[in-house]
């Protein structure tokens, strides 16, 4: 095994694994500075996330009259990226990277959409408009997470990768976030967050009272079981498109580059094969891989890694 590998894997706390999300345990092989630029950008995309997401956990829905002042606060943290504002040291931190990293600006703008769709919906209407607001929840995120872990390094100044971001890290994205969001079923219906098509729970003969009572252990439904095989199915053909693309663009990238591509895309193929479409609770405990599984598929990327 590469002993520069080990020495990056053995850094990783995987018994705090809350704070280490797959992106970041893929990034973790990077350079440092490399990685720390994803740290400083999934903070910022976070701290706006969890400011919606926390509010709807606690208070089901946004209210018409609260609604402005999240649009204010999301419009103005995406100003201050557009117009590169060092207003504090904190966001100076972030314009800093922003510059030095080349980061563009479509996946912040393509993030900001989809938060403003948050603030103004509950729910989608079709898979259609889910996949669309995944442009901005998903593929924006691991579009930075991509082209940080593209970017071909020349002495002091990092040069745009070799590839088109955007079309590397959609399929990837897609796959790993309807897996996501089966993964966290019983979770986000506990939180008051619902990730299914209306369409396709009214297709199954379901309510969203069906949702919460099956999260909190009423038994799961055979139209459940079929709109989470739509879900899979629709995941198995992003898998395979992921698949593809990594074949593909391997070749252009480093050796540890490579490795943590190909780390991210375990650990959500981890969670994928867990999926019991026929038999599975849909519990948070079936679902979650431990941290334990975690370190033992990373340790296995690493040992099958040449």
């Amino acid at each position: 095994m590469n002993e520069q590998y080990l020495r990056l894997f053995e850094r990783i706390d995987f018994n705090r694994i809350i704070d280490h999300p797959n992106i970041l345990i893929a990034a973790a092989f990077w350079e440092e500075e490399r990685y720390y630029a994803a740290k400083v950008c999934y903070k910022f995309m976070r701290a706006i996330d969890d400011l919606i997401d926390c509010h709807k956990s606690a208070h089901s829905v946004i209210r018409e009259s609260e609604k402005q002042q999240f649009l204010d606060d999301v419009t103005a943290w995406i100003t201050l990226i557009r117009e590169q504002k060092e207003t504090d040291e904190t966001h100076a931190e972030l314009i800093q990277t922003i510059r030095r990293f080349h980061i563009p600006a479509w996946p912040m703008e393509a993030f900001a959409k989809s938060m403003i769709y948050d603030i103004n919906h509950n729910g989608f209407r079709t898979i259609d408009d889910f996949i669309t607001y995944s442009q901005g929840a998903s593929v924006a995120p691991a579009s930075i997470f991509v082209h940080l872990n593209g970017l071909l390094k020349e002495v002091d100044h990092y040069n745009l990768p070799p590839f088109d971001v955007k079309s590397v890290a959609t399929p990837c994205a897609l796959f790993s976030y309807i897996v996501h969001i089966i993964r966290d079923f019983q979770k986000d219906q506990l939180n008051n967050l619902n990730y299914f098509a209306d369409e396709e729970i009214i297709r199954n003969s379901l309510t969203l009272d069906d949702l919460a009572c099956m999260a909190k252990g009423a038994p799961i439904k055979e139209g459940f079981r079929n709109m989470i095989r739509t879900y899979y199915d629709l995941a198995t053909v992003y898998k395979k498109q992921t698949f593809d693309i990594i074949e593909k663009v391997c070749p252009l990238l480093e050796p540890r580059y490579q490795l943590s591509l190909i780390i991210i895309f375990n650990l959500y193929l981890m969670v994928y094969e867990r999926i019991d479409i026929d038999h599975g609770l849909f519990t948070a405990d079936e679902l979650n891989s431990t941290p334990g599984e975690i370190k033992k598929k990373v340790f296995e990327t690493i040992s099958r890694f040449n």
